[in-house]
């Protein structure tokens, strides 16, 4: 093993050490998640930089210093000659000597590769520092040629001093990790890189869309690596967030994006080059990023992109249920009473169709009062879809049908961890209500939207976005249903094939 490898060595050493060694209480307030040595060397190896004599590296959320000293190593191993000015920036008063002990040992270990290193480690809260809400000095008073980051996850509160700083320079954060990416953006020189590992969330979402406004102008994605895995990501660390690695130039060409995926870090990746519109499609409203990953997904996104319908072209809209249980708790009753009405959870979805009353935890009634009327839709046709799924769930779109036969209510209540589908002005059609359960239930759309989604909610954002067969076709798919028990996937597969996906459009 050569002087790199041991220095690399000592540093995912030290990670382990300081990392098993620090309370977890501590680590969640801070949102801390050291970068594993293997996830550490492949962000490394993300960024291209320019050939100069002076590079300056920001490494804002340094832990323990692991991408310093993997980006560090790789000049070495490609035997760039020449000065690097470090910056790293850590809050944890308890991780920062380990910090300065991993520069320093870089910078000794460097001087006979031609490396000089010029040493700015920093004690201090990234966000305060680069908004000035702290009066220590900036570390961002110089452009930076590469940052390389692994930011903490945490969200960042609407009223939040921080986040409304940042919202003052033209960017609203919902998480400090996107926080970070800003921060990292605002000071990278014009062709300037960014290397990352942070959750896939930022990719879309309500949540998130100022933000990517905001780093879709600025940057321009070149390499996107994505996990097969979530657990092998962070395994030492309980990190169960889907990940993605990326880098971008600041003000860069927006021609070609390389994609990769592996199963975890330690695997040999497979990539390939899409053209830059296949992630980023320019008449998006919601910026919405798209990573698919491998030939079959780009075609999943091709059948998609090619039906015919938008939601408003079906005269359809799509919400979030209206009763936030906890707001209408003085209205919500356990056991119903003559004058109540039902009120849906997801609890109630069941093969298709909603099953009311359950026996379930949740009081499913609701009062029928005038301060109610507002939280209510009339009993007609809908089709519900579970906001959330858990991570190990085979489907992460669930569709059913409110089928106003089964349940006789003149008005019904959806609580709000329900997305609800009806017309403009009623509810649906059955044989389109029907129809378009089918189409939620597919393998198609629960593909689309695990390659298209990091995380397990469905938001009403993303139903709205989606493109939707006709109403023909919804009709034709609803009626080909018939009577008796709800088909399994595969006969819903089938069904959707013939009635929806032409040959042509087939992925």
């Amino acid at each position: 093993m050569n002087a790199i490898e041991d220095l690399v060595s000592r540093t995912e050493e030290r990670r382990r050490r300081v990392s098993a060694g620090l309370d977890s209480k501590r680590r969640t307030e801070l949102g801390q998640f050291f970068t594993p040595s293997l996830a550490a060397h492949l962000i490394a190896e993300m960024p291209h930089f320019a050939d100069v004599k002076v590079m300056r590296l920001l490494d804002p959320g340094a832990g323990v210093g692991s991408l310093a000293t993997a980006f560090l190593a790789r000049l070495a191993r490609q035997e760039w000659h020449g000065r690097v000015e470090v910056v790293a920036v850590e809050i944890d008063n308890i991780v920062f000597p380990h910090l300065e002990e991993t520069l320093k040992d870089c910078a000794e270990t460097l001087v006979p590769y031609g490396i000089e290193l010029e040493i700015n480690a920093i004690c201090g809260d990234l966000i305060q520092l680069g908004t000035g809400l702290s009066r220590e000095i900036s570390p961002f008073s110089q452009s930076f040629d590469v940052v390389i980051m692994n930011p903490p996850y945490k969200k960042l509160g609407a009223k939040k001093k921080e986040r409304l700083a940042l919202a003052a320079q033209g960017v609203d954060c919902s998480n400090i990790y996107s926080a970070f990416m800003a921060l990292g953006v605002m000071s990278l020189r014009p062709g300037g890189q960014l290397g990352a590992i942070t959750p896939r969330s930022f990719a879309n979402g309500p949540y998130f869309e100022e933000f990517r406004r905001f780093f879709l102008e600025s940057m321009a994605l070149d390499r996107i690596h994505v996990f097969e895995s979530r657990s092998k990501v962070f395994a030492d660390t309980e990190v169960l967030q889907e990940n993605v690695i990326f880098s971008a130039t600041r003000a860069g060409s927006r021609e070609r994006v390389v994609l990769s995926v592996s199963e975890g870090y330690a695997d040999v990746p497979t990539s390939r080059t899409v053209s830059y519109v296949e992630v980023v499609k320019h008449d998006d409203p919601h910026r919405f990023i798209h990573i698919p990953a491998d030939e079959s997904d780009t075609e999943t996104a091709e059948a998609i992109a090619n039906l015919p319908c938008s939601l408003s072209d079906l005269g359809m809209k799509v919400s979030t249920g209206k009763v936030v249980d906890f707001r209408a708790r003085e209205h919500i009753k356990s056991q119903p009473g003559e004058a109540d009405l039902p009120l849906i959870y997801p609890g109630n979805l069941r093969e298709g169709r909603v099953s009311w009353p359950l026996p379930l935890r949740k009081p499913q009634a609701i009062a029928d009062l005038p301060d109610t009327q507002k939280l209510l839709l009339p009993g007609e046709r809908f089709v519900l879809v579970n906001r959330f799924s858990a991570k190990e769930e085979r489907r992460r779109v669930v569709a059913v049908v409110y089928e106003p036969d089964d349940i006789r209510a003149p008005r019904v209540g959806f609580e709000n961890h329900l997305n609800v589908f009806r017309g403009n002005e009623r509810g649906l059609d059955r044989e389109v209500s029907y129809g378009l359960c089918l189409w939620l239930n597919s393998s198609i759309v629960d593909k689309f939207f695990r390659m298209f989604s990091g995380h397990t909610q469905v938001n009403a954002t993303d139903l709205r976005s989606l493109r939707y067969p006709s109403l023909d076709q919804l009709a034709s798919l609803g009626a080909a249903l018939g009577q008796g028990s709800w088909p399994d996937q595969e006969k819903i597969d089938s069904l959707v094939a013939s009635h929806v996906l032409t040959a042509e459009a087939r992925p």
